[in-house]
């Protein structure tokens, strides 16, 4: 049995042992409902106090302690995370008075930040003997989880709405997992992949319902810490659907508080789509009310935050800031972010560039302040997105004569 941690609820906070049939909170969760946030989230927690008394060691051991996993050959063979973090000074030819940090998580093996979930999720499991794994996605989700199980012999089971990209579904195909497209919104794929665990005994990977989602996606705040050399960036901008990703965040940092390793929390900033932004909106609300979802960011687009509770509690008890972006500013954030730093985002990772972007137009970045943007998507995930901004000419014939016409 793993003994390094324990789930509490992000809720009632009552404490429970981990099992894989364990996934919210069993007093929290009986009011759920499939047209609000779940409440009943878990979270994992660790001994904090032992660990602080030496938590160099910690640092020494990779995080290791920090893991829900007993064993580091659990872990899928691929490289999953350790993501390059690149610096610019400029835009658009412009200095810019901050210290501008880009941490691309397109760079791992499925092209998206998702693989840090899918990576601890899959090691979890096979550490439980457990083969077969279910997911609900818009695309990131089901394409990471199908080729982390590919590389470990597990099967993987991807319900996806119809309107997900060709190119996430394609990749879910090639990599061998079973694909369900359902005729309906990722939240009733969602729900759908909840009845099929109970019915069938799966694992279900799905965010804000599998706990150690969060602990594969707080890796990313781990890697910053070391790759900053221990400083603390003064923003992050997360891009923010169902709100698990900014947990994540969050909580890498958390556990960097309660061991002693930092002393203080970066502003986190939620950036939602205009046309998807029933997180932010609903923050301190006393009653959650949904606007559908409309947006060209496929990976953010959600009706029904899964996360909102644990999110929301994040963002409030740690000072976060959040910032909706339109589908404009999306799509020209894609295009000034792939011409200034080649790097070629999906629409969701390039929100949070946009974020970047809105806040630096009104002034609120100041000299020297150390800014992050998670961009956690290849563009090649979804070209169809950006389709309105390409042109690509006519073909000419192959003679210097009719080059010269082209560069007259």
């Amino acid at each position: 049995m793993n003994t390094k941690f324990m789930l509490t609820c992000s809720g009632c906070g009552k404490t429970f042992s981990p099992s894989p049939e364990l996934y919210l909170c069993p007093v929290c969760s009986r009011s759920n409902n499939t047209v609000l946030p779940p409440k009943g989230v878990l979270k994992a927690i660790y001994d904090y106090e032992t660990l602080g008394k030496s938590n160099e060691d910690i640092i020494s051991n990779n995080f290791w302690d920090l893991l829900p996993l007993n064993r580091k050959t659990s872990l899928p063979k691929l490289r999953v995370g350790e993501s390059p973090l690149y610096q610019f000074d400029k835009i658009d030819g412009e200095p810019i008075p901050f210290e501008l940090y880009l941490k691309d998580d397109s760079q791992n093996p499925t092209f998206s930040f998702k693989d840090r979930a899918s990576s601890v999720v899959s090691a979890y499991a096979k550490e439980n003997g457990i083969s077969t794994i279910v997911a609900a996605s818009t695309g990131n989700a089901g394409s990471s989880l199908a080729g982390i199980c590919a590389s470990q012999e597990q099967k993987a089971i991807i319900m996806v709405p119809k309107s997900a990209p060709q190119a996430k579904l394609t990749q879910i195909v090639m990599y061998g997992a079973t694909i369900v497209p359902v005729d309906g919104t990722y939240d009733m794929a969602f729900d759908l992949s909840v009845e099929a665990t109970k019915e069938f005994g799966w694992y279900n990977r799905n965010t804000a319902f599998n706990p150690l989602t969060i602990e594969g996606k707080k890796t990313v705040s781990l890697e910053l810490f070391l790759q900053l050399n221990r400083a603390i960036p003064d923003y992050i901008f997360v891009p923010v659907g169902d709100g698990v990703i900014i947990s994540g965040v969050y909580k890498g940092y958390e556990d960097l508080l309660k061991v002693g390793l930092i002393d203080r929390m970066p502003t986190i900033v939620a950036v939602q789509a205009a046309g998807s932004s029933n997180l932010i909106d609903n923050i301190g609300k006393p009653n959650f009310t949904i606007k559908p979802s409309q947006t060209l960011a496929d990976s953010i687009s959600v009706d029904i935050p899964r996360n909102f509770y644990m999110a929301q509690s994040f963002i409030v008890q740690y000072q976060g800031e959040h910032i909706s972006v339109t589908d404009e500013e999306i799509v020209e954030a894609t295009k000034t972010l792939a011409s200034n730093t080649g790097i070629f985002a999906e629409p969701a990772a390039a929100t949070a560039y946009a974020g970047m972007l809105r806040y630096k137009n009104q002034q609120l970045l100041q000299s020297k302040q150390k800014v992050v943007v998670l961009l956690t998507g290849s563009g090649l995930k979804d070209i169809k997105a950006v389709s309105s901004i390409i042109n690509i000419p006519n073909a000419i014939e192959p003679t210097l004569e009719a080059l010269k016409v082209v560069f007259r």
